[in-house]
């Protein structure tokens, strides 16, 4: 179900080439039919005639309320705004504009040597991959063609974004894009370029997690001794998505039974009497029984880290999730459709 930005701008970035970005929220374009294709076009052309750009090299991202139109007179006047106004310091405002129920923007910047990264990102529901009510956008100097940046970008996904699940929801918009200027004349090695990006990819992704709908706890679920890693993926996300679980974290109590229970609803290879599980340090259940005292357990930070032992081989993986809280059912409550 991909939205009338998503389908324009997979056209787009066929042959390689973007020259600019337009992002709007408030309106997704989503669920709009032919017409709402007809929108993102009209957009992209307005956009582009107005940099002196050709619209089929202009990326077009939209975030907000799925199965209305947009708004186009206000759109083609705040784009219009925004190309005159366009500033090499216009970052910040560019991360705030893109907000929707965020309560704050989300940007990061890397270099290593003579290449920088620099990222901004949005989303606060809807966060489960792949990749979820995300709008990312990524901006590199490094001298790197298109099938380089690709690879560069699945791998940093893989390890950030598309572990990031707040709330088990999926968009119809989700976009994240990587462009490469080449302004710095260096072409660095795929392994290096992608660690930096990976960092770059993992800071947003933290910050998408500490800003989720109603969030109150920022929940690390690590998967160790797995038979593959997706398994251990696949046991990360069950006890993510598990409502019973995450009312537990809010409340903090220290509930392995809820682990356990998430834990035998998926496929993964493991021994339910060999099973260990810790919550911020403390082993509360052993071998699929009774652990330490739960009493031990303190949860009252912000940072709850939960660690299953499969012990069934050597993979692992961690899912960053946040608990359940009534602000997050308010909020969407009165989000207005």
């Amino acid at each position: 179900m991909k939205a009338a930005p998503v389908k324009w701008s997979e056209q787009v970035i066929v042959d390689g080439r973007v020259d600019a970005v337009l992002l709007n929220s408030g309106g997704a374009n989503a669920c709009t039919g032919s017409d709402g294709f007809l929108d993102t076009h009209r957009s992209a052309e307005y956009v582009a005639d107005a940099l002196g750009i050709s619209a089929a090299d202009l990326v077009v991202c939209s975030t907000g309320l799925i199965g209305e139109r947009l708004p186009m007179d206000l759109l083609l006047a705040g784009a219009s705004h925004a190309v005159t106004t366009l500033a090499a310091d216009g970052g910040s405002d560019a991360a705030l504009a893109i907000m929707t129920t965020d309560t704050k923007p989300k940007m990061t910047t890397s270099q290593f040597g003579e290449i920088r990264i620099g990222g901004m990102a949005k989303g606060a529901g809807m966060l489960a991959p792949s990749l979820a009510t995300m709008l990312v956008v990524i901006t590199t100097d490094a001298v790197l063609d298109m099938t380089q940046l690709d690879m560069a970008l699945q791998d940093a996904c893989n390890s950030s974004f598309n572990r990031l699940d707040s709330d088990g929801c999926q968009s119809t918009n989700d976009t994240v894009l990587l462009m490469a200027s080449g302004a710095s004349g260096v072409t660095p090695s795929l392994q290096e370029f992608t660690a930096a990006l990976s960092e770059v990819t993992m800071s947003l992704a933290l910050q998408l997690q500490s800003d989720a709908e109603g969030v109150s706890k920022e929940v690390f679920i690590t998967t160790i001794h797995a038979s593959s890693v997706a398994d251990a993926e696949e046991v990360g996300r069950a006890c993510a998505r598990n409502n019973l679980l995450k009312c537990a974290l809010h409340g903090e109590d220290p509930n392995w039974g809820r682990v356990l229970a998430a834990v035998g609803t998926t496929s993964a290879l493991f021994d339910p009497d060999r099973i260990d599980v810790s919550m911020n340090g403390v082993t509360i259940c052993r071998n699929g029984g009774i652990g330490d005292d739960r009493s031990l357990v303190d949860l009252s930070g912000r940072k709850i880290e939960i660690v299953i032992d499969l012990r069934a081989g050597s993979e692992s993986a961690t899912i960053m999730t946040n608990d359940l809280t009534a602000e997050y059912v308010h909020e969407n409550s009165v989000y207005s459709s």
